[in-house]
């Protein structure tokens, strides 16, 4: 028995720019009216607070999605989300993972972040599949995550908890409307459209 998933990370870079409004006079000098009762030209600046990470976790065929924020996409990062994955599944022999090339996707994170027989029983139980160099866009977890980016990111968020709380929601929210990806993009239409990038062998 095995179970084939999705797995993606965005860097948020609207959750990173958390919003301080920070009203500062005309290039940082006094404001100074330019004529009598005219308005004070002020100008407003966005402070950055912080930057967050998304994991993105997708079984296309359940309808099922999950999603954990981090502040950062390391190699450690990365093994605790595989660890995840792998429990997640507690029942299956295998479990198939779909995932770009990022340079810590690679069973080497794995051993960073735990001790060598635990990360040998998760990878037992993990089947890696890279995506081609230049193709991450084959992932569908990359179809989810535009459409969170869209419906969820595409604002100022406050704080890292916020974050949390709002992609919590709309992951409950596309889970329980049983969200899928439609997807119609063939074997035989990748080979055309990356013919350049891997031309057929004579």
């Amino acid at each position: 028995m095995a179970h084939g998933g999705c797995v993606g990370a965005l860097r948020s870079e609207e959750a990173h720019r958390l919003p301080r409004g920070v009203a500062l006079p005309d290039g940082g000098r006094e404001a100074h009216a330019l004529a009598p009762k005219a308005r004070t030209l002020q100008r407003y600046e966005y402070e950055r607070n912080g930057t967050a990470n998304i994991f993105a976790f997708f079984e296309p065929k359940r309808r099922w999605r999950h999603l954990d924020v981090t502040e950062r996409r390391t190699a450690v990062d990365f093994a605790l989300a595989m660890r995840r994955v792998e429990e997640h599944y507690p029942a299956a022999e295998k479990v198939r993972v779909v995932l770009d090339n990022l340079n810590t996707h690679s069973p080497a994170s794995l051993y960073k972040a735990f001790e060598p027989e635990e990360a040998r029983h998760i990878l037992r139980r993990l089947e890696f599949h890279h995506t081609p160099t230049h193709a991450s866009w084959l992932n569908m977890v990359e179809i989810e995550l535009s459409v969170l980016s869209r419906q969820c990111l595409e604002r100022r968020i406050p704080d890292a908890e916020r974050l949390a709380r709002e992609i919590g929601a709309w992951e409950h929210k596309r889970n329980e409307g049983g969200a899928t990806v439609q997807w119609r993009f063939t074997a035989s239409d990748a080979r055309e459209k990356l013919a350049r990038l891997y031309p057929a062998q004579p």
